[in-house]
């Protein structure tokens, strides 16, 4: 810990002349407020531009206008996507804007400032140059000041400097916002306001804060790009083929032309992608979870081991005093002490809020000075007028593990306590006065003497074992990390469930620079008396170790953490700091909602996979189609209403109803390579397919203008078999709500091409039981050939996995 500003102890008010009504408002009017342009999500305005102005739905308009100037307008059926499009994502996002906006309202914590007419609570906006800011431990700082007057003010600053070690911030230390209230309490001068900030300027240049990524879009994007490299060459072979390559009308050219470019456009995967994250959004809003960024939706599908704070996060908020063990000194002068520490504290931690309870009405022992408790420390103090002229007595509370040697018998007492989950502070007296908090040593007043135990009774939170129970099923791993007593900490693991949790590591005996640290937090489940630093030092050996990591927490001992995994869960109930810099804020307080939150992470990622294979099978046999057509020097087989009728029925439908279906699996790192495991074999077995029973069909049956429909519904039925397979095998594990969707789609395709009515609009003609037979043959050859394609592609891939390991094998 450092001083750079004076000792941050006692009460020294400069210049603190707080604002008028008039003044504030004045301030208000020059716009010197704490106003910053930051949102949860886009704009209305936004919100219809990015929706209704896309690159594919451009690329559909002037495909429909092409087809409309050939006057078939029923061709024009796949029009309808523009509008599905913009409106489905347009009503989704709105929906998730709303979910995030009132929820981000009720996460907001107010700020303190002291006015002329006294303290008042604000919102942060409501902040003014030159506002006196009052501050305690566990807050953010919302603006950049000068600190007036302090009382064991320390403040973490590690969120923008990177700098671990709190510092002891006296009179006339210069504040940044976006830091943190370690421990104390002080009043501080605005001095930078809104955009002015610290913290404003840093977030605008981009420095310390850097935008969640996103492994799921980068590899969208990849597989997009992919498409747009294919899509290119193969559009412009198809232009020359439809257009030059056939003299025939110029009408019927263009259809082809349409038909062959509208389902290389994987239109529905970005959409679908874009819905299925924002129904998450509103389903996780339903239980009062604010998910601060949407890619933490998908490292949520990805967790495999949770890392939980006990106090607040396992146990319930409140605590309440069982009992106080006196040690050879008067209750009431035992009671004054303790009422002194705890009123000396700006903002009382749970424990001392309970002490403070059960000593309410206890007259206060006179402070000449104090330190405020902090996670580090483990402990807090006063310095007191002593009995005798010019005598100062000093009174400590904390940890009976910090503050007495081992084999000491109270701490040994205090040990047998905290196995049965109670918690349990030792106050202790000492003649010597506070050290200079800016001395070197541990700051505790030589002669501390044990005066009594104080034991707090924390209960577990009842829906906690369910949630571990959950996670094991899960194959999620659950690690309690607290800085409370390592018995009390196993006591509480145990109860909850926690696999070998009773046998909690006192984390004092680990150095995290040592190899032992790694492998204690790899397999063991319970850790105690691990201080902020050493939080984080567990999250990063598990990153380290290949691990995604959740963190929960409440406490400002918990923002390191928090900030560093993969995803950070804080309590709503929690300081302001830690849901700050929390990806997801749990405003109900209650840790069963983790699993919820871990599910539905699971269930957005999982069907996106789905839904992706769909539509990037649909891209493959047309771009492959299309080539095949092209180089072969025939008339493209089908008309744009064949292939609308196939994307309803075998894409589009469904995939909406599966991007939002229950998915318990975790996801894996590998999105692009699984999907084209999945997608490509059945392209290519739907293309040859097609193309086959197409030209077998023109073989067989002829190729006169009459039997143009005739050979084209030869080709449509041999393709819907092949893509009615790939969506059979993407909807398993089949559940009885599955049966009846592909049923449906099926029964729906069926009704379409089989009625007089459906066959004319959509000009299918399948009376020939000759194309019947192509059409099923060569159905079944393209489900042969999907298979036979997959076996190659992981036979390739395997080899091209070996050779590279055996590249870096002989490259280490």
């Amino acid at each position: 810990m450092t001083d750079p500003a004076g000792s941050g102890t006692g009460s020294v008010a400069v210049g603190r002349a707080p604002l008028t009504a008039a003044e504030v408002a004045e301030r208000h009017a020059r716009g010197e407020a704490n106003v910053i342009a930051a949102r949860t999500s886009r704009s209305f305005g936004e919100i219809f531009r990015a929706n209704a102005f896309t690159r594919v739905n451009g690329i559909y308009l002037v495909m429909l206008l092409l087809i409309l100037g050939t006057g078939y307008f029923i061709d024009g059926l796949f029009g309808l996507l523009i509008i599905v499009n913009s409106v489905v994502g347009m009503v989704q996002e709105v929906r998730a804007k709303r979910t995030l906006d009132r929820l981000a309202l009720l996460s907001k914590a107010p700020a303190r400032v002291e006015r002329a007419t006294g303290v008042a609570e604000v919102d942060v906006e409501q902040v003014v140059l030159d506002d006196v800011v009052l501050v305690a431990a566990g807050d953010q700082i919302p603006v950049d000041g000068v600190v007036l007057d302090a009382t064991g003010f320390e403040v973490d600053e590690s969120l923008l400097t990177g700098e671990s070690e709190p510092v002891l911030a006296g009179v006339g230390y210069e504040l940044k916002s976006g830091s943190f209230v370690a421990a104390g309490s002080a009043a501080f001068r605005a001095t930078a306001v809104g955009e002015h900030a610290y913290a404003a300027r840093l977030a605008k240049e981009a420095s310390e804060f850097r935008k969640p990524s996103s492994q799921l879009r980068a590899g969208i994007d990849q597989i997009l790009k992919y498409v747009t490299w294919a899509l290119i060459p193969v559009g412009v072979l198809t232009i020359v083929n439809q257009i030059w390559g056939h003299a025939e009308d110029w009408r019927n050219a263009v259809r082809g032309l349409v038909a062959a470019l509208v389902p290389m456009v994987p239109e529905g995967l970005v959409l679908m992608t874009s819905v299925a994250m924002a129904v998450g959004v509103i389903r996780l809003g339903r239980r009062n979870c604010l998910v601060q960024d949407l890619p933490a939706i998908e490292q949520l599908a990805r967790v495999d081991v949770v890392c939980t704070d006990k106090t607040g996060t396992l146990t319930e908020d409140g605590m309440r005093v069982g009992s106080v063990e006196p040690l050879g000194v008067a209750d009431d002068r035992i009671e004054a002490a303790l009422a002194a520490i705890g009123r000396a504290e700006g903002k009382p931690n749970a424990s001392m809020a309970a002490i403070l309870e059960h000593v309410a009405t206890a007259p206060a022992l006179a402070v000449q000075t104090s330190v405020a408790f902090s996670s580090a420390r483990k402990w807090a103090a006063v310095q007191c007028t002593g009995t005798g002229a010019g005598c100062v007595e000093t009174w400590v509370l904390g940890a009976p593990d910090v503050l007495l040697p081992p084999g000491h018998p109270v701490r040994m007492r205090s040990d047998a306590l905290a196995s049965d989950g109670l918690r349990v502070l030792a106050l202790a007296r000492s003649d010597a006065a506070l050290p200079d908090p800016a001395a070197a040593g541990d700051g505790l007043p030589d002669g501390l003497v044990a005066t009594a135990l104080v034991v707090l009774d924390q209960r577990l939170r009842v829906e906690a074992p369910g949630a571990i129970a959950y996670f094991a099923e899960q194959d999620v791993d659950i690690k309690v990390i607290s800085g409370d007593n390592a018995a009390a900490v196993g006591a509480i693991a145990a109860e909850a469930g926690v696999p070998n949790g009773r046998d909690a590591v006192d984390a004092r005996t680990l150095d995290p620079e040592s190899a032992r640290f790694d492998a204690e937090v790899q397999t063991r489940t319970a850790f105690g008396r691990v201080t902020p630093t050493q939080k984080r030092a567990m999250v990063h050996a598990l990153q380290a170790d290949g691990r995604v990591v959740a963190m929960t927490g409440d406490g400002v001992n918990d923002v390191l953490a928090l900030k560093d995994a993969d995803v950070g869960v804080a309590m709503g109930s929690g300081s302001p700091a830690a849901r700050a810099v929390s990806r997801i804020v749990l405003l109900d307080n209650s840790f069963a909602t983790l699993p919820h939150v871990v599910a539905e992470g699971r269930r957005v990622i999982g069907n996106i996979e789905r839904v992706a294979t769909l539509f990037l099978t649909k891209t493959l046999y047309s771009i492959l189609l299309a080539l095949l057509v092209a180089v072969t020097a025939v008339p493209f087989p089908f008309l744009p209403r064949h292939v609308t009728l196939i994307a309803w029925f075998t894409i589009g439908i469904p995939a909406f109803f599966l991007a939002l279906a229950p998915n318990t699996a975790r996801a894996q790192d590998g999105f692009v390579r699984r999907v084209l495991d999945a997608a490509v074999p059945g392209g290519i077995g739907a293309a040859l397919a097609s193309y086959g029973a197409y030209l077998t069909a023109r073989a067989v049956l002829g190729t006169g203008h009459d039997l143009r429909v005739l050979t084209s519904s030869t080709a449509f039925l041999a393709l819907i078999i092949v893509a009615f397979f790939v969506l059979i095998t993407v909807a398993r594990p089949f559940r009885p709500w599955k049966i009846g969707l592909v049923g449906a789609m099926i029964g729906g395709m069926l009704v379409v091409i089989l009625t007089p009515f459906g066959s004319r609009l959509f000009d299918v003609d399948l009376h020939d039981p000759r194309a019947v037979l192509i059409g099923c043959a060569f159905g079944a050859a393209g489900i042969g050939v999907r298979y036979a394609a997959r076996a190659v592609l992981r036979a390739v891939y395997a080899a091209v996995t070996r050779g590279r390991q055996r590249r870096e094998a002989a490259a280490g």
